[in-house]
């Protein structure tokens, strides 16, 4: 049974975290993701672009990641980590996140079902949304991530 089944929408929150935005992390994302943008490691350069401060990469949030309890979330879906792969990731900001930000992540179950797969057998696919907000309380980045659980067999 899927934990849509087991709770509540007030009940489907299965984290939160929080970080604050660091200008040193910014710069260690550009140069992991190989981006050549001055804007993320030059104040002038930010600001010229219009950034109130040094804008973080677009995927800078999985650094919650590193903050979060894994084993414990994906015990709480009930799920076997060996046979999960990560579906799709996709993210829908309303705001750029810049150096200076503290950013609090909650994360809530929005669907979890169970389908046939192609090559026979079953696949359980649970979408997580993860709302950023600010210290103002403002949405800033919705984040969403659909894992999947292959059938063991």
């Amino acid at each position: 049974m899927g934990i849509l089944a087991q709770r509540d929408e007030a009940d489907r929150v299965l984290d939160e975290v929080s970080f604050d935005v660091e200008s040193g992390k910014i710069r260690e994302f550009a140069r992991a993701t190989h981006s050549e943008d001055p804007v993320y490691v030059d104040t002038e350069a930010a600001a010229t672009a219009g950034f109130t401060h040094v804008p973080a990469t677009p995927t800078h949030v999985v650094v919650a990641g590193h903050h979060r309890n894994q084993a414990e979330f994906v015990a709480r879906l009930g799920l076997a980590i060996e046979r999960v792969v990560v579906g799709s990731v996709e993210w829908e900001y309303t705001r750029p996140l810049v150096a200076g930000d503290h950013v609090v992540g909650t994360r809530r179950v929005v669907d979890d079902t169970t389908r046939e797969g192609k090559r026979g057998g079953t696949m359980r696919l649970v979408t997580l949304e993860t709302t950023w907000t600010d210290d103002a309380g403002d949405t800033v980045i919705v984040q969403r991530e659909v894992l999947i659980e292959r059938d063991a067999q």
